[in-house]
């Protein structure tokens, strides 16, 4: 039986420099094609610019993918994701 409140976790690469906007946007579209890939519970990605220099993509997981997901992609850092709930 599927749980039906499986936590889910962001899972967050960060980015830094001039380029950091345009690489978050194209990693994001790499997130896209695993999620596909890896039949993963969730299909939520994106990214997000926090400064000119600074921007992350990032990819929610159910927790019981984490571990797995987290030796594949190894991500910078990751939090409880909010969202979507």
């Amino acid at each position: 039986m599927e749980k039906v409140l499986d936590k889910k976790i962001k899972i967050i690469w960060d980015f830094r420099g001039p380029g950091a906007a345009k690489i978050a946007e194209h990693y994001q579209k790499h997130l896209e094609e695993f999620v596909t890939i890896e039949e993963l519970k969730f299909d939520i990605t994106g990214f997000e610019h926090f400064s000119p220099t600074h921007s992350s993509a990032f990819l929610v997981v159910a927790e019981f993918e984490l571990k797995e997901v987290r030796e594949l992609l190894k991500p910078h850092r990751g939090e409880i994701y909010l969202g979507e709930q």
